[in-house]
């Protein structure tokens, strides 16, 4: 018996060595490279509810704003593994506000998808889950993050961080109410004095949600600092926490990602401001956790191209005016422009282009006007 251990023990080691050395994959000290090995060989698949997710699996974080379906579509192009809608008044749906039911759209092509919804009123939040069950996602997720005043100021969002009972009311409340599986989305605590996440992460799986995604800061810090990824670990060692834990702050590339998996062991990681103008980011990220090999950079006027698209899904959707205006955000934010010399009047110019003719001309010039390829 002895033998036959030992043999399939140096056959192992063999094998996996071979891989390692094929796809270049380094790690730092014996230990990350055996927890390497044992998520690849004995742990199970990821799931949210029934819906099973591949290895190391990366959302796109819901971002009020940002994560349309023309920019959900586009992220789920480059491998998003799971997408969010924006997140949506509990109270507006009730009301059955027309702008915010055109929140709820959604198409197969994005699937898995994640429809989140806020609110402080357990009734309507628990209405609001069924309006949205309606519209047929995978997975209704509520929203126990946001931070900004209009909405914690007035106890919704990070807001609920102050109030944990009635927080975890409205939980039970939504999970009572439909038969999707119902996620949160929250913070560390309110501020520094009340990081409460490790305690309060099981009250949330005991009210029967099916993963729980924590932004590694408080409601206090806002997007300002750094996000502490060391109780999301925490919550993640905790012996009593069987649902997937998904880990939220500041993955910015594809190294900072692969180092968050191997350091926390959470189950998924979600990608928020990190894909403005970036939609490309995912594929970055996806080829990395594959192979441990950076992908080698296309041209660009490929990820200007990308932008393009960007733009016209947004025209298409919105109309040329509104289209335009909700594309800014991600034309002044991405990478792509950064470390241009003498780019300032060209940026300028770009963001207050009106029409689609000025702007893609004001696109079009840019690899020859500062000898880009």
């Amino acid at each position: 018996m002895k033998i036959i251990s030992t043999f399939i023990s140096v056959l192992f080691s063999i094998i996996f060595s071979n891989f390692l050395s094929k796809n270049q994959v380094v790690f730092e000290d014996k230990e990350t490279y055996f927890k390497f090995v044992y998520r690849i060989c004995f742990e199970e698949i990821m799931k949210i509810g029934n819906i099973e997710f591949e290895r190391y699996p990366v959302f796109l974080a819901p971002m009020e704003d940002v994560t349309d379906i023309g920019f959900r579509l586009l992220c789920k192009k480059f491998g998003a593994d799971m997408v969010y809608t924006e997140f949506v008044s509990s109270d507006a749906l009730v009301r059955n506000v027309e702008r915010t039911l055109q929140k709820i759209n959604i198409c197969e092509e994005e699937r898995p998808l994640a429809i989140q919804i806020y609110g402080r009123d357990p009734g309507a939040m628990a209405e609001a889950a069924q309006i949205c069950e309606e519209s047929d996602p995978d997975i209704i997720d509520i929203n126990f993050g946001c931070p900004v005043k209009k909405v914690a100021g007035k106890g919704a969002g990070a807001g609920m961080l102050r109030a944990p009972e009635l927080m975890l009311e409205i939980t039970r409340k939504v999970v009572d109410a439909v038969k999707k599986p119902v996620t949160v989305k929250t913070r560390l605590g309110w501020d520094e004095n009340s990081k409460i996440i490790v305690t309060l992460a099981e009250q949330l799986q005991d009210c029967g949600i099916a993963g729980l995604t924590i932004h590694g800061r408080t409601r206090s810090q806002m997007y300002k600092g750094e996000a502490d990824w060391t109780l999301i670990k925490e919550v993640k060692s905790n012996p009593r926490m069987q649902i997937p834990i998904i880990g939220n702050g500041d993955i910015d590339s594809p190294e900072v990602c692969k180092q968050r998996f191997e350091d926390t062991g959470v189950d998924a990681v979600m990608i928020g401001r990190a894909t403005f103008g970036c939609p490309w980011i995912f594929r970055e990220v996806k080829h990395f956790l594959r192979t441990g090999k950076k992908l080698p950079p296309e041209s660009f006027r490929w990820y200007l191209d990308v932008l393009k698209q960007q733009v016209l899904e947004s025209v298409h959707r919105l109309g040329e005016r509104r289209g335009i205006l909700h594309s800014r955000r991600h034309l002044a934010a991405t990478p792509l422009f950064k470390g241009i010399p003498d780019f300032k009047q060209t940026r300028i110019a770009m963001l207050r282009a009106n029409t689609l003719k000025e702007l893609f001309a004001i696109l079009d010039e840019i690899p020859e006007k500062f000898h880009l390829d």
